[in-house]
């Protein structure tokens, strides 16, 4: 029984606080396709990542610099949901603001809305890749000037020469929507050529705390076949490279809560591959790279399209293409969590709605419905090791006497067993119903860690459930709730001094871990242990009616106890 708490407890442990550590994202091979050209250094004020190209350094086409005479024309596209402006010179996006999201980083106010560009910079970048047979020519768009035409409100087209090359760019704005519909044409080129489109540096902060929110910080990916992948700007070393073959449906470029992602519509020639670099560290966190997709041009055009804007899950599950998993959890039990996150958000989203409570009464209402869920399963763990607890001494005691004739002692072993209707595997199998509810265990924790629809609710004293709980008064509980939890489920056991030091260290521990996490997930898990009392209490009931007969032993003769 010892060994059996002693694992089960460090099994937890080991998930509540190194849940990013024994689940790293998968790492896929660097190898690079036939099309793979160096990227080109970016524009300042990024930082050059210092990375070596893998092949040689294609040639710069020189008409792509901007008179410096060029005046810049920046063109506003507005719906309800957000506003982009996009500038006349490389006929980038360089701002993105959400109505209806606060900045809630240090310096901002209520009044200022999420922007997701960082300072300087713009949202994308354009360029494109010749291939020609003494080496592939870049033809960078960032300078390029380009002549605006405005077609209606949400409708803008831009026109541009590099070179020999012709540019043409429309983007279209859908309506109540965060989605951008991208359409280009490119003439005067007889090579085959591609269309590289590089994703922001990373995402402007916009949480309160940004060493958490920085470690959010991502790339992912979508193959036409398979699942979604996960690399974090945290696995890259300053000026480390990794290309990721497609084709793909789907490149990201995400925060905390917010992202930016470029599409392929059904049809539409997918991404040929993603390279990322890592970028120059200034502190311990990674908050740089550089990231860049390639599209081949089909008859000179490409399209694809833009979501820049929040990660709610019934709005990039409207978009289709599995962009609801743009946020992939759980590495390498991805299997496992993904489809769980799924049903664990559908069931906070129609409880929400179907209740028309707040989502801090919905997190109190689910962590007991969980409970309940689960109480078949830690009803029969907590049987079968009460059953272990009679079972245990008269193994040890037909260990002992038939130490010296392991065949003998093998056969008493089977007798005592089944004289109690168990089996060997009975112990396993009482560890088995503790072990299934950790996969929700790994999901929850996921999950309530990057929902934005739980960003800037109240709830009792906190005045947003996604942020710590200043007073430290949710933490406090939920490891007062865990000493009671396990105190309850140490009546009527025999004295176990380890059980006893671990009743202590492991609301401890839970406090450790979770002081500083979302007052969400805190809550949730108080829930739980609170949810948890009544079973216990009435399984340790049972232990004190005598339904587990105290022994006493005779290491004498007789290999069975004698009843007290």
């Amino acid at each position: 029984m010892n060994k059996r708490m002693l694992l089960a407890l460090a099994l937890s442990a080991g998930v509540i606080g190194l849940t990013q550590y024994l689940f790293p994202p998968s790492r896929q091979p660097t190898k690079p396709l036939a099309a793979t050209v160096a990227d080109s250094a970016r524009q300042k004020p990024r930082v050059d990542s210092g990375a070596t190209p893998r092949i040689a350094t294609p040639r710069q086409d020189s008409a792509s610099s901007a008179p410096a005479s060029v005046g810049v024309d920046t063109a506003l596209l507005a719906s309800t949901r957000s506003s982009i402006r996009i500038s006349s010179i490389g006929a980038a996006p360089v701002s993105v603001r959400l109505n209806g999201y606060r900045q809630l980083s240090k310096g901002s106010n209520a009044a200022h809305t999420v922007e997701l560009v960082r300072a300087g910079e713009s949202l994308l970048q354009y360029a494109l890749i010749v291939k020609e047979p003494g080496g592939n020519r870049v033809i960078d768009l960032a300078k390029v000037p380009f002549s605006v035409t405005r077609n209606d409100d949400r409708t803008v087209t831009y026109i541009g020469q590099a070179g020999a090359a012709n540019v043409r760019l429309t983007y279209a704005f859908q309506p109540d929507s965060f989605l951008i519909r991208v359409g280009g044409k490119v003439t005067g080129l007889a090579s085959p050529a591609f269309v590289r489109i590089t994703l922001p540096s990373g995402l402007r902060p916009t949480e309160s705390d940004t060493t958490e929110e920085f470690s959010h910080l991502a790339v992912a990916t979508k193959p036409v076949q398979g699942g979604a992948k996960l690399l974090s700007f945290g696995d890259l070393d300053p000026g480390e490279k990794e290309l990721r073959e497609g084709p793909f449906t789907w490149v990201v470029s995400k925060s905390k809560y917010f992202l930016t992602g470029l599409l392929v519509a059904n049809g539409d020639r997918p991404f040929d591959e993603l390279s990322v670099t890592g970028g120059v560290r200034t502190g311990k966190a990674a908050t740089r790279v550089d990231a860049a997709a390639l599209q081949a041009l089909q008859d000179g055009t490409f399209r694809f399209e833009i979501y820049a804007g929040p990660q709610e899950w019934r709005r990039l599950v409207s978009l289709g293409r599995d962009f609801e998993n743009s946020n992939p959890y759980g590495g390498w039990l991805q299997g496992v969590v993904q489809p769980l996150a799924t049903f664990v958000m559908k069931a906070l989203l129609w409880m929400h709605d179907s209740l028309k409570l707040t989502y801090g009464w919905v997190l109190v209402i689910f962590g007991v419905a969980v409970r309940l869920l689960l109480w078949p399963f830690n009803q029969r763990a907590m049987r079968t090791s009460m059953k272990m607890q009679v079972l245990q001494p008269e193994l040890q005691a037909v260990q002992e006497k038939f130490k010296a004739d392991p065949q003998r002692m093998q056969q008493e072993v089977m007798k005592v067993y089944k004289e109690h209707d168990m089996s060997p595997f009975s112990a396993l199998s009482g560890c088995l119903p503790m072990l299934l509810p950790m996969p929700v265990f790994i999901t929850l924790f996921y999950v309530f860690q990057n929902t934005i629809e739980f960003r800037g609710v109240p709830f009792l004293h906190l005045t947003d459930i996604s942020q710590k709980d200043p007073t430290f008064i949710i933490p406090l509980l939920m490891a007062g709730s865990a000493f009671l939890l396990s105190w309850i489920g140490m009546r009527g056991m025999p004295p176990n001094p380890q059980a006893k030091i671990m009743a202590y260290m492991f609301p401890a521990m839970m406090f450790a871990f979770f002081f500083s996490a979302a007052a969400g997930l805190n809550l949730y898990y108080m829930v739980q242990n609170l949810a948890a009392l009544p079973q216990q209490w009435l399984i340790s009931n049972e232990r004190l009616k005598g339904k587990t007969k105290t022994v006493i032993y005779d290491k004498g003769a007789p290999a069975r106890p004698k009843k007290a």
